[in-house]
């Protein structure tokens, strides 16, 4: 894979919290899609493609620090960056 090609997909691990160790100001400046078992979904939190799960805020519920409570969905996950358009490589499981 050349290293063009490496800088149009997204990471495997990707967080908007900026308290994750997987939080990448840069690469959420550039606007990730992400696709969720066949589906496109805005309120991810975080999301793994390799392990195949994503976390999505659990409603307005928050912990005692007053951070989001979020839910672990497992299953096929999709990432692209937005601004290349739509023939964007996408970063997908196997």
């Amino acid at each position: 894979m050349s290293d063009e090609t490496k800088t149009d997909i997204p990471p495997d691990h990707l967080s908007v919290n900026p308290k994750s160790e997987h939080f990448d100001m840069e690469v959420l400046k550039r606007g990730v899609g992400i696709r969720f078992k066949g589906k496109q979904r805005t309120d991810i939190e975080e999301y793994s493609i390799s392990e195949g799960w994503v976390r999505v805020q659990a409603g307005k519920t928050v912990d005692r620090k007053g951070n989001p409570l979020t839910l672990k969905l497992t299953g096929p996950v999709e990432a692209w960056y937005e601004d290349l358009g739509e023939d964007a490589p996408v970063a997908k499981a196997g």
